[in-house]
């Protein structure tokens, strides 16, 4: 687990300017460090650099950069191959120096090329210099556990794990992206591939980046919809082979992920997810395992003694620490400092609380991801298949709805809420995606429209992601799941992840987003995920074989922290002198009429007035942290915040 960045450019990066970005990410790899500068043809130098956070083969041997045997390939990365064994067995021609999972990645590249990805079961970020092809090539995993950004600088090309070591890079503008912004506000993250700068990416899931002579490509070596099509084709029918199947190989992954010179443990919030990981590592480890929850002294979040109860029933060596509003709040302004983009789901406070508290005795730590996502976990789902149920009268209440009723109203405007929402849900590649359309509205107009959009040369982002049909699914719900696969998962839970744990130098891994377990779910039945109005049918009764049903069963809360109580009291100030008319102005990204009345109805008005409610303290929420991490991201404007 690591940190990388590097580049391949024209312009001049001294290898110790390429140091300095290195050191920027010392948090991700606190235990060593190497920057190299090579010679490549056309006038171009590649510099690779990377810091360590040693988990596999802890002596010098793991050293990045590493160069292959005959010194054709050089590589830096970031992440966990965990079928590294099995594939180092395969590869035995190959003369390994070291035992860690990096010289794999080398071998397995100089004998399969760039499709040898495909064979990498783990979570990864790499880039590899090939001297024989001059290419530099860029690949994530599958689903997006480790992020890797690259900046496109004319003929010139700069990599890193985060924004950082781009914002320390000799020539970088941090020209912000306008059309990012509304969809920002909207979802409180920014999907790949895009970024919150100018010509600067994120490399996608399951995608490999390849730049040579001046010239970018981009391909998708696992997609979604490409392999639900070609699992779903051939489902497990029977429930109880399926639950074998299932089980089977979230043993096998949780195995796998147990492979560490380091201490382990697991996350233990007392929900199926993390109870059901924590069970399968108890039962394959010989000693108690360390687990680890947080719990809050509100108890309308507090789930604590849930966690201990199951901690209990397995036998872990558990911790659990108790705490309060202010120990979150106190978190708030590190937030930009170690998401580098705004990033606005509040979970990632508690995240980091659970993950500092979990680094003080282990290095990596277990976690349940992807279970929502991959076995149907959110209320969401269950609106969706409502909502598609409705969708025909739907049809008709839109079409009746443009009738006028006299002062330039229409019927709709008449309709309740949930009806005017479903009649509205008209646009068939967004028909899981539906929501308050003043929500969305009130997105769209915080944002500065510049005149090329005016003119209809360019157009922001759609707040929404217009795109449903490429999954070929009829069923909303199903649907709906392949596109958070596709979005949320990635870009906001698995980055929330990250940036909090390795904010500690914490390794956190999924056994549940193992290639192997994610391409079996698209063969189990939706029939097996909810079942009968039940979610997560079927990770559950896997559950139940570790853990009385009595010990989880019960309604979801979540990692919350009190948003609106926080915005309307001690961010109160803050959130105001943020939403100043006269510095918005100057700022040039937001309409600074239009912000500086929403805030301010928000914070006045109460539940009284139009801009209130969840919605609307999520959006004061997202626009609150925007401009906390502009403070801290663009130093050189910071002139703009004097009013004299």
């Amino acid at each position: 687990m690591c940190g990388i960045c590097g580049y391949m450019s024209r312009r001049t990066i001294t290898r110790e300017e390429l140091t300095a970005m290195n050191d920027t990410m010392i948090h991700r790899g606190p235990n060593d460090s190497g920057a190299e500068l090579y010679e490549a043809s056309g006038g171009y130098t590649v510099g690779l650099a990377q810091r360590r956070l040693s988990i596999l083969d802890l002596s010098p041997l793991g050293h990045q950069p590493m160069h292959a045997a005959g010194g054709r390939v050089s590589v830096v990365f970031n992440g966990e191959i965990y079928n590294f064994q099995e594939l180092k067995r395969e590869l035995s021609d190959y003369p390994f120096r070291s035992n860690c999972d990096t010289e794999v990645i080398l071998a397995a590249y100089l004998k399969w090329g760039i499709d040898c990805v495909k064979r990498l079961n783990g979570m990864f970020a790499i880039a590899l210099f090939d001297r024989q092809t001059q290419e530099l090539i860029l690949v994530r995993d599958r689903i997006g556990k480790k992020p890797l950004y690259y900046w496109l600088d004319g003929e010139n090309i700069v990599f890193a794990s985060e924004c950082k070591p781009l914002l320390r890079c000799p020539g970088f503008s941090r020209e912000i992206r306008r059309d990012v912004l509304s969809r920002y506000l909207y979802q409180q993250y920014i999907n790949a591939p895009e970024s919150i700068f100018e010509n600067v990416w994120k490399v996608e899931p399951g995608a490999v980046v390849t730049f040579r002579a001046g010239q970018v490509s981009a391909r998708k070596y696992w997609d979604i919809a490409e392999i639900y099509a070609a699992q779903s084709v051939s489902p497990v029918q029977d429930y109880e082979e399926a639950k074998a199947g299932l089980k089977e190989r979230l043993q096998k992954a949780t195995a796998q992920r147990m492979i560490a010179d380091v201490p382990l443990g697991s996350f233990l919030s007392g929900g199926y997810d993390s109870s059901l990981i924590s069970a399968l590592a108890q039962e394959q480890s010989a000693q108690p395992l360390k687990t680890f929850s947080i719990g809050f002294k509100d108890p309308k979040y507090d789930e604590s003694v849930y966690a201990e109860a199951v901690a209990k029933h397995l036998g872990t060596d558990h911790t659990s620490l108790c705490i309060d509003e202010p120990e979150m709040f106190d978190l708030v302004a590190s937030i930009p400092q170690y998401f580098d983009e705004p990033f606005a789901d509040s979970s990632q406070i508690p995240t980091m609380l659970v993950s500092a508290l979990a680094r003080r005795s282990v290095t990596v730590a277990l976690s349940g991801d992807g279970g929502d996502e991959f076995y149907c976990g959110y209320n969401i789902y269950e609106n969706v298949r409502q909502a598609q149920q409705l969708d025909a009268l739907g049809a008709l209440a839109h079409a009746a709805g443009q009738l006028p009723i006299g002062g330039g109203r229409r019927l709709e405007e008449r309709y309740p809420f949930r009806v005017r929402v479903v009649a509205a849900n008209r646009d068939p590649e967004t028909k899981t995606q539906f929501g308050a359309g003043s929500y969305v509205t009130y997105a769209q107009n915080m944002v500065l429209a510049q005149e090329e959009w005016k003119t209809g040369k360019t157009k922001p982002l759609p707040v929404n992601y217009p795109f449903e049909s490429r999954y070929g699914v009829s069923d909303w719900q199903v649907r709906r799941m392949l596109l958070d696969m596709d979005t949320y998962l990635p870009g906001d839970i698995l980055c929330k992840v990250d940036r909090a744990s390795m904010k500690y130098s914490l390794e956190a891994r999924c056994p549940i987003l193992d290639t192997g377990v994610m391409e079996y779910s698209f063969r189990i039945p939706q029939a097996f995920k909810f079942r009968n109005g039940e979610k997560k049918a079927i990770l559950k009764d896997i559950a139940y074989d570790y853990i009385p049903r009595e010990l989880l069963e019960r309604p979801k809360k979540g990692f919350g922290v009190p948003l609106d109580t926080w915005l309307r009291g001690p961010l109160r100030a803050q959130l105001t002198d943020y939403a100043n008319r006269d510095f918005l102005k100057r700022q040039g990204l937001f309409d600074a009429d239009f912000v500086s009345k929403m805030i301010g109805d928000y914070l006045e008005k109460g539940d009284g007035g139009p801009a209130t409610g969840a919605n609307f303290s999520k959006l004061s929420w997202s626009f609150f942290v925007f401009e906390q991490w502009w403070e801290k991201i663009a130093p050189s404007r910071e002139s703009l915040r004097n009013r004299d």
